[in-house]
């Protein structure tokens, strides 16, 4: 009887358990994945922020918007820099999007099937047209060509998908400057180089403002040989449902086949084809 009570006694001794709750209880560092969710989150939302503003926004302004601390924005902004999605404007203080996002959009806006579609747009619209037309962006401080119909002519003047061209020379270029407001516009103006191109190129930044206005009265932009002597041109925009314009479309052509009343003529087709374009965006 008292062997057996003491290994009755003795067998309760045993108390290696203990060890494997404490083993149960450890994976606690998973809480972590959240945080990591939201700052990929708190990233995007600040340069979707900067997109859709379609200007530069200073530290405090980004700060408010997305109801971040002030320190918090800052980490952000410096991650962003860093991997070339944010970049300072001309004004240290303010960012704008990067040469990265800018990249991310444009292979966005040809990827695959939309793509497809855009361009069918586009061959309508040459096909009613008779001249080579363009769909282009706004990139930093140039145009950028995003897709391209040539029309079947022997004088043709080529420029590749991905090309880029002045603001302040060209119908597209003039129509981004004139639709921007009128602090960004002077600074964009201010910050570019405003070369002589041809003997129509406009190099006065009062005369360059004044035509941007004028532009955004009509809601059209010419190019009378301003960026290549014997070439014009006409530029509609294309806007987002929001009524941003986002993109630009434009027919151009040697003088020897249309001149500038002829383009200007072809501006309801343009504007019936950006209409198109719009949806596609």
């Amino acid at each position: 009887m008292t062997r057996s009570a003491r290994s009755v006694v003795a067998a309760p001794a045993v108390v290696p358990k203990k060890r494997s709750a404490a083993r149960v209880a450890a994976p606690a560092p998973h809480v972590e994945e959240p945080s990591t969710g939201s700052s990929a989150e708190r990233n995007l939302r600040l340069l979707a922020l900067l997109a859709n503003e379609g200007r530069a926004l200073s530290l405090a302004d980004l700060a408010a918007q997305l109801s971040l601390p002030k320190g918090t924005a800052h980490r952000i902004c410096t991650q962003l820099l860093a991997t070339g999605f944010l970049a300072r404007d001309v004004d240290e203080r303010m960012f704008s999007v990067g040469p990265a996002l800018r990249q991310l959009a444009f292979d966005t806006l040809n990827h695959g099937v939309v793509r497809g579609l855009r361009h069918e747009v586009l061959s309508d619209l040459v096909r009613q047209v008779g001249e080579t037309c363009n769909f282009t962006t706004l990139d930093g401080a140039q145009v950028l060509y995003l897709d391209r119909v040539e029309a079947q002519w022997p004088l043709r003047l080529t420029l590749d998908v991905g090309s880029h061209v002045p603001l302040h020379c060209t119908a597209s270029g003039k129509l981004f400057l004139a639709q921007m407001e009128k602090k960004e516009r002077d600074a964009v103006i201010g910050q570019i180089t405003l070369a002589r191109m041809t003997a129509n190129t406009i190099t006065d930044a009062g005369a360059l403002r004044a035509e941007c206005n004028a532009i955004a009265r009509q809601g059209y932009s010419t190019d009378r040989e301003e960026f290549i002597a014997g070439l014009v041109a006409v530029a509609v925009p294309v806007f987002d449902a929001t009524g941003k314009q986002r993109a630009a479309i434009a027919v151009h052509a040697p003088t020897a086949r249309m001149t500038m009343e002829d383009a200007i003529e072809r501006i309801s087709a343009l504007k019936a084809a950006a209409a198109r374009m719009a949806s596609l965006l």
